[in-house]
């Protein structure tokens, strides 16, 4: 049974930082393509960033580029994303996301197989 199981969430001043985990189970973590999506209330799910299996490819949405990092670990089949300079349109769940590829970047909702049960991040102004 695959599960991923999300962490790091919390309350944070606008320009803050914080750091959120996803830990794998279940699967071959290596041979995924992992992604971080948000939903705020009231709007749809949307992509936030992608990490290909090795690492060595990341795709971000124009939002939040240059203030979020995607990163994995594969031998502790975890992925994190380091968000700073928070602000309060970023506000919302953080769902992190499997997708079985090992030739790219998948950023639609529909290539993702596997979700956790998000985190709540909740930025104050």
């Amino acid at each position: 049974q695959v599960q991923l199981a999300e962490s790091g969430g919390g309350l944070v001043q606008a320009g803050g930082s914080l750091r959120l985990s996803c830990v794998a189970s279940g699967l071959t973590f290596r041979n995924y393509a992992m992604g971080w999506f948000r939903q705020a209330p009231g709007k749809e799910r949307e992509f936030v960033a992608a990490i290909s299996w090795s690492g060595r490819a990341t795709n971000y949405a124009d939002s939040v580029k240059g203030r979020v990092t995607i990163s994995r670990d594969n031998a502790e089949n975890t992925v994190y994303l380091q968000m700073n300079s928070l602000k309060p349109e970023d506000t919302a769940v953080y769902y992190c996301a499997a997708a079985s590829t090992l030739t790219f970047l998948p950023r639609r909702v529909l290539d993702y197989s596997h979700w956790g049960q998000g985190t709540q991040v909740t930025v104050s102004s």
